[in-house]
């Protein structure tokens, strides 16, 4: 049996500890002023902390939270995303206001957005304290499916896929972000893991079939295959409207649950802690054992 000194280590992760809040919007009303106004107001409250300090450092919205969701809504709803400091529609613009006036790492869940050519996407940008919009991304996979006797949904009636996964540098190490559907497939979580990413986070809107059986398992999955964290910002269930599952949650490299929401409006503290991540890779040091000069290439298969 080899011992601890012979076993191969990975390098320590780049990156410092930080807390992130994620807001749990209750569910989205026909006016899209009204919807603002609401993630502006949690928000705001994100921006104090757990106790009322301020200690937090990123706060995240969920997918679609400016509109009612659905394939039949994203063209009503949709605003074009043009400029890095609110330019575009009334989203970015507030988007842009409370980074910069929180001071706050701000992650805009996702709007439906309009390109020049006409075409929509599901669509999430990130915004550092100066109130920048640093990236943008759209959502990969459309979440097109049938389940007999559960839910069928069709995203891409409207939507056009993304065709570029997101990594983005901040002040506190390297993150993903991808968007609900796209925490399926694995390869998104791991290439991210793999260019150096402390999380994943995935602004999501499972609903009340398929977020019980795969929520949280999917987050612990992704977290426990790639010993990241893996945050999940889900709206708040509406009674008479998208039956969002909620549970938004951040889920640590362990595969443990650190924080969880019910169904309810509220908000999600959790801490990312640098040295968990290199205390769990350096026990179970799967990022350094892959072996791909055995695996078939997934593009081949």
């Amino acid at each position: 049996m080899a011992t601890s000194s012979s076993v191969k280590q990975p390098s320590p992760v780049d990156g410092r500890s930080f807390r992130l809040a994620l807001v749990q919007l209750g569910g989205c009303t026909p006016s899209k002023a009204t919807n603002l106004e609401r993630a502006k107001k949690l928000v705001l409250e994100a921006a104090k902390g757990k106790n009322g300090d301020g200690s937090v450092d990123m706060i995240v919205l969920p997918e679609c939270f400016n509109s009612l969701y659905g394939a039949e809504h994203f063209d009503t709803y949709a605003e074009p995303i043009t400029g890095d400091s609110g330019e575009g529609g009334e989203t970015t613009a507030l988007l842009h206001k409370l980074a910069k006036d929180t001071k706050k790492w701000l992650i805009g869940g996702s709007i439906p957005e309009r390109d020049n050519d006409g075409k929509l996407y599901n669509t999430s940008t990130i915004w550092n304290p100066d109130g920048k919009m640093i990236a943008k991304y759209r959502k990969m996979h459309l979440f097109d499916i049938d389940i007999p006797g559960g839910i069928t949904f069709q995203e891409s009636k409207t939507l056009t896929g993304g065709n570029e996964l997101l990594t983005f540098d901040t002040d506190f190490g390297k993150l993903g972000l991808a968007i609900c559907y796209d925490v399926r497939f694995p390869e998104v979580a791991m290439i991210a893991a793999r260019s150096g990413c402390i999380a994943m986070i995935y602004p999501g809107a499972f609903n009340t079939t398929t977020g019980p059986p795969y929520w949280e398992l999917l987050a612990r999955a992704r977290a426990v295959d790639n010993q990241i964290y893996v945050a999940m910002c889900s709206p708040a269930r509406a009674p008479d409207g998208y039956p969002a599952w909620g549970h938004s949650m951040l889920v640590e490299p362990t595969g443990k649950v650190q924080a969880e929401l019910d169904e309810k409006e509220g908000i999600a503290f959790g801490e990312i802690d640098v040295d968990l991540i290199n205390k769990t890779r350096k026990g179970i040091p799967i990022s350094v054992q892959r072996r791909f000069d055995c695996y078939t290439s997934v593009a081949k298969v």
